[in-house]
């Protein structure tokens, strides 16, 4: 036939043991916040900013933050722009529709307290809070994109410190 080469062995000790010890919330809370999927709700100019941090300056892709176009396959929904009292049960409609866990973050100044328009508009909403629970604010207005990549960096934080029992519908 032919000659067989013997492949090398590498008998190296590792120190330790071998052994890596962790436990599952760690696992599993490490892979939902490097890949964290957002649903883009940008309703007026905080949303250029958005698109301004997902494009190759500030690429949202490092941090694991990609786009989907559909609520049942998000984990996050950021929320930028004003959000008026017609359009409010369309946002809380698309809340229910995502799974557990799922997160918000309210970005910009109409979005978190209603802005400008908090004293002299009766049909926007005065912050999003009262509508869906919000996890991270970002003020501004609009805010930077250093700014909302730091809002993500902590709600990956913030995921990360969660533990599987918290995941349950509230």
């Amino acid at each position: 036939m032919g000659i067989i080469k013997k492949l090398p062995v590498y008998s190296e000790k590792i120190p330790g043991g071998g052994l890596v010890l962790t436990s599952l919330d760690a696992i599993f809370n490490y892979s939902r916040a490097c890949s964290v999927w957002y649903l883009l709700f940008g309703t007026a100019c905080c949303a250029i900013e958005l698109m301004c941090t997902g494009a190759a300056r500030y690429d949202f892709d490092r941090l694991g933050m990609i786009f989907r176009a559909t609520p049942r396959q998000s984990d996050v929904i950021l929320v930028a722009g004003t959000i008026t009292k017609k359009f409010a049960p369309r946002l809380r409609r698309l809340y229910d529709q995502m799974a557990e866990p799922r997160y918000i973050i309210a970005m910009g100044g109409c979005t978190v307290n209603g802005g400008p328009f908090y004293y002299d508009c009766y049909s926007v909403e005065k912050g999003i809070d009262h509508i869906v629970p919000v996890d991270v604010y970002i003020p501004g207005c609009p805010p930077r994109p250093e700014s909302l990549l730091e809002g993500c960096l902590h709600l990956q934080k913030k995921i990360k410190t969660q533990t599987i029992s918290d995941w349950q519908e509230k």
